[in-house]
């Protein structure tokens, strides 16, 4: 298929929804012009079009394999990577003392979603590796930053996460990896990780692992854990990669789809490690990297969303079947009714779900530039909304855009399925989209609701300079927004925290869509008359609406929940 990188979409954002100017009025990002960013999200497009979506298929069909304990990669990968790399797109948003651009999250995050749209499996592992960047460069010592953040910026180097275990999956305080000093400053780790993301590939350079292991002596649970920087191949003092350490993959999981991406068990035995952070401080260090990855996999959701549409519309284009009643359309299936609603709704989520990781990644850089604690908070109620919308939106959209295809969806060679194949993980990995939710209700709602009221009060703002120019539609929006609050109040009123994790999940949907909304109304006001207008109309018309039910779930409790025994449940 022919990929289109959504350059335009993210300059209008930038430039009319979100609003860039207060990020380049701050003295770390006075360089990301209008022309800068302009600059980047072309060459970027181009690298994706011209680069990467041919590798699509190739990922699927010619998967990565195990051969000899080695990971042979899809052909193409190894130029693909190189392309990424050779073109500083690792090292984006990474500290300019070690070789990085020191560019805005805003933009790390949109090229981000264009590599996921042209070809997820790949896209992975800059990824990974940013995270790992922005971990050490939080928590590491100057010494293991002097020696592995240059390499990993520039690419030449690749980055790993490494929590799960068979026996301890979102439960990461229940890890048995163990770690012993060796008394010289480094740490033999020994244990096994399962579902390691691009644990191991034949491009060269080294794979550096970030793992949780357990010190001896250490407390039980989360409070135990400590992180390593566990390298492939142990560099000497000038960071040439040296002998190989004690790390193996054990093998590569069977996937339902990503299969350009290889997923490894790795196994661990007395392997040399570095410690990350403090003793005993893992997961504090870890979650930088997580926070880091949960923005990227909101935007891997995005992406596939995408491409998937426009997957489809080509598809709607081209295919003659019966009579419409739209004849400009000639006959094809595009000028059906519910063929139109299908693809109107993948449009209008997508930029929903776009606007807000946008809005996110801004919040995240407006925290870095300031320091100041509203926009910290800020960025952090957005990021499990951003993973959690962004990618039940890839999920949702991409098997919409099977369903257009009608039977020949179901067929592989059409290219349909394999994104919703591809996208069905993202629900899953860097904490499931109800962990997401349950993050949300919880630990986000520690300030009594502060930060969430915070922003449904800038949403207000927006929708009270709308009512001049589109009446109806910001009155929809406002009263949305009124529901919103008072489920909030409700919600933090809730001591019994199975109340609030009982309608998590819809709570952060209707978030969402309310979000959605004012940000649909915000480009409506920006281009009136155009696509814009019409499909903000659409958006708060048509699927605004869900809000309502959406917090009439929220706000149930959890007595019904529970009351099905489990043998009733069986029954």
């Amino acid at each position: 298929m022919t990929y289109r990188a959504p350059v335009e979409d993210y300059n209008f954002l930038f430039e009319h929804v979100v609003g860039l100017s207060a990020l380049r009025a701050t003295e770390r990002f006075g360089d990301a012009t209008d022309d800068v960013t302009r600059a980047i999200l072309t060459e970027a497009g181009k690298l994706c079009e011209e680069v990467l979506a041919p590798l699509q298929r190739v990922g699927d069909v010619d998967p990565a394999h195990l051969e000899n304990g080695v990971v042979r990669t899809s052909r193409g990968f190894h130029e693909g990577f190189k392309a990424i790399a050779e073109g500083g797109w690792v090292g984006m948003s990474a500290n300019p003392e070690y070789g990085g651009m020191g560019l805005p999250m805003a933009l790390t995050a949109a090229v981000g979603e264009m590599m996921s749209g042209s070809c997820l499996s790949l896209q992975l592992a800059p990824m990974l590796t940013q995270g790992q960047i922005e971990a050490l460069e939080h928590h590491a010592s100057d010494t293991l930053k002097e020696l592995y953040l240059p390499k990993l910026i520039s690419g030449e180097w690749t980055g790993t996460m490494n929590l799960t275990e068979p026996q301890a999956g979102s439960d990461v305080g229940a890890l048995t990896t163990k770690a012993e000093d060796n008394g010289d400053g480094t740490f033999a780790v020994t244990g096994q990780k399962i579902y390691i993301t691009w644990g191991d590939h034949d491009f060269g350079g080294n794979v550096c692992h970030l793992v949780l292991a357990r010190l001896a002596g250490a407390p039980a649970g989360v409070r135990g854990i400590s992180l390593f920087l566990v390298p492939k191949l142990l560099p000497d003092a000038d960071g040439n990669p040296g002998p190989r350490n004690g790390v193996s993959v054990v093998s590569l999981e069977h996937k339902m789809g990503l299969h350009g991406s290889p997923t490894c068990v790795m196994q661990y035995d007395a392997a040399t490690g570095w410690l990350v952070g403090d003793e005993n401080g893992g997961m504090a260090a870890m979650f930088t990297m997580m926070n880091n990855a949960r923005l990227g996999v909101g935007g891997q959701g995005i992406g596939i969303a995408d491409a998937s549409y426009q997957h489809a519309l080509a598809y709607a284009q081209d295919r003659k079947q019966g009579k419409t009643s739209a004849p400009a359309e000639k006959d094809s299936i595009l000028g059906h009714a519910d063929v139109r609603r299908m693809l109107t709704t993948m449009k209008a989520d997508i930029f929903a779900a776009r606007a807000i990781a946008v809005c996110n990644a801004v919040a995240i850089d407006m925290a870095t530039a300031t320091g100041d604690k509203a926009w910290k908070a800020r960025a952090a109620l957005l990021t499990p909304i951003t993973k959690a919308f962004g990618t039940d939106t890839g999920i949702a959209v991409a098997d919409m855009g099977l369903q257009v295809h009608g039977g020949m969806g179901f067929v592989e060679e059409t290219g349909a399925a394999q994104f919703c194949r591809d996208v069905r993980v993202t629900a899953i990995y860097e904490g499931t989209n109800g962990i997401q939710a349950m993050d949300l209700v919880a630990r986000k709602m520690m300030d009594g609701g502060e930060a969430a009221m915070a922003l449904l009060d800038e949403v207000a703002e927006d929708v009270e300079a709308a009512r001049a120019v589109f009446p109806r539609l910001a009155n929809d929006v406002w009263e949305a927004t009124e529901s919103m609050r008072e489920a909030t109040e409700w919600l933090v009123s809730q001591s019994d925290l199975q109340n609030r994790f009982a309608g998590a999940v819809p709570y952060l949907h209707a978030f969402a869509r309310i979000l959605g909304a004012h940000l649909h109304l915000k480009a409506a006001v920006a281009e009136r008359g155009g696509a814009r207008e019409k499909l903000a109309r659409f958006y708060i018309q048509r699927m605004l609406p869900e809000h309502t039910a959406l917090l009439a779930h929220a706000q149930a409790g959890a007595e019904d929940l529970y009351a099905l025994t489990a043998e009733e449940l069986a029954g």
